[in-house]
């Protein structure tokens, strides 16, 4: 196959992945899987995708200016196309007239052959005088997010949700965290040659300055360090501080959080790590395997304890409950087009029912930990300050692990605030729970 046979293919894929996510509603992780393209062109292949729906709704209105006239519904592969074409002009080193050529000829591979003069001409147009940003554009242009998200972020963080946007537009830094039990964040970094940054309170962390293969990490495959964002890191020191032998992480998979909390545990502790899907639950088994972890591993709804529950109280509970992820969209950029604003009360009453069943569980004096990547409301501290009102026997500890944190948090009525690109972090939630004892 020849090199711009091959471009082709690798355009018509990334037209087809773009297509999926926007008009077909499937994660753009669904989509990469699925997508066929040889294995030395996924890096490509995954920039460009990315990169499209991170600026979905400037490239949308740019597509709109060149075209004479709208593309019919059973065209819209075109119009993904076009971004894949328009991002590769405006944020990559692909050379222009690769990426024109190519483009044009990847509408004959989605066999779409009359279109690729179309094509040619947008793009070629684009390279002559790209379009002048319009005063009057909408706010999902101007933002670069849909207006219901537009709407509820401007309401809650009226002085950071301009700032949320722009940070929600960047790629997402690599963070890892360094297995404690064989060496620290500084040892490790001087390994990497320095080639990173260390961020105060966050012990286990280091930002690499750029990404890399998990295979190039010295140690990888012997459980030395993990990938996880540093705010994700703040899990597992905050659960167990004060101690805990027996813990729970209700809603485990893929195991990031699972593998801390046990690096993290005194010797005889027992996790428990439950998760309702069987696959993702899996993965979790892998990555314990890899840091030669061993927990308990059960397949179970969390809001169903009686299915699985051994009757035992446990010390400590983790819940890093199912949200809109409306605090990690620059890594999941495709959380933008496919949650709706429908979806935040039916999380908010699923994350309700998550703790009014988990509460049970919890042994008097225990702490339960709750967890979310969203930075709604919604989601957060009105959950928590619903659940404090109706439970007598609990209520807020906001004690945190480590003093130095309270610079990158945001304290609220309910809970801490982390705000996505703070520190380079990512936007999560915690509040910390104790039951009264008896």
């Amino acid at each position: 196959m020849s090199g711009d046979a091959g471009g082709a293919r690798l355009r018509a894929a990334a037209a087809r992945v773009v297509d999926g996510v926007v008009h077909g509603g499937r994660s753009l992780d669904a989509e990469l899987e699925d997508a066929r393209v040889a294995e030395r062109d996924r890096p490509l292949l995954w920039a460009i995708c990315y990169g499209v729906l991170r600026r979905h709704w400037r490239l949308r209105a740019t597509i709109d200016s060149l075209l004479d006239r709208p593309l019919k519904s059973r065209d819209r592969i075109i119009e993904a196309l076009l971004a894949v074409g328009l991002y590769q002009l405006t944020d990559t080193r692909v050379p222009p007239h690769a990426a024109v050529s190519q483009t044009v000829e990847a509408a004959r591979v989605l066999r779409r052959p009359q279109h690729a003069a179309v094509v040619n001409a947008c793009l070629r147009n684009f390279q002559r005088r790209p379009p002048e940003p319009l005063a009057s554009s909408s706010e999902e242009v101007r933002f670069n997010h849909p207006a219901w998200l537009i709407e509820c972020l401007r309401e809650a963080w009226p002085g950071d949700w301009q700032g949320i946007f722009a940070a929600n537009d960047m790629q997402a830094p690599m963070w890892l965290r360094v297995n404690r039990r064989l060496g620290s964040a500084a040892g490790y970094l001087a390994e990497l040659g320095g080639e990173g940054s260390l961020l105060a309170g966050f012990d286990q962390a280091i930002r690499l300055s750029s990404p890399r293969p998990a295979v190039e990490l010295p140690g990888f495959e012997r459980g030395r360090v993990s990938i996880q964002d540093a705010a994700a890191q703040l899990a597992a020191p905050w659960l167990l501080s004060a101690g805990g032998e027996r813990i729970l992480d209700a809603c485990a998979a893929p195991g990031g959080k699972a593998a801390h909390l046990l690096e993290l545990s005194p010797p005889g502790a027992v996790l428990t790590a439950v998760d309702v899907d069987p696959d993702r639950l899996e993965v979790a088994r892998e990555n314990l395997a890899r840091l030669d972890l061993s927990a308990r591993l059960v397949n179970g709804d969390a809001g169903s304890p009686g299915d699985w529950w051994d009757g035992t109280p446990f010390e400590r509970i983790l819940l890093d409950a199912p949200c809109s992820g409306t605090g990690v969209i620059r890594r999941h950029p495709d959380i933008r087009l496919l949650r709706r604003a429908a979806d935040i009360d039916a999380l908010a009453a699923q994350q309700g029912r998550l703790l009014a069943a988990l509460w049970p569980l919890l042994a008097p004096g225990g702490r339960l930990l709750y967890v979310t990547c969203s930075v709604l409301p919604a989601e957060n501290e009105q959950v928590v300050a619903g659940f404090l009102g109706a439970q007598a026997d609990a209520s807020e500890d906001s004690v945190l692990p480590n003093y130095n944190i309270r610079d990158v948090m945001c304290r609220k009525a309910c809970g801490f605030q982390l705000l996505p690109g703070r520190n380079d972090l990512d936007g999560f939630y915690y509040a910390s729970l104790t039951k009264k004892a008896q």
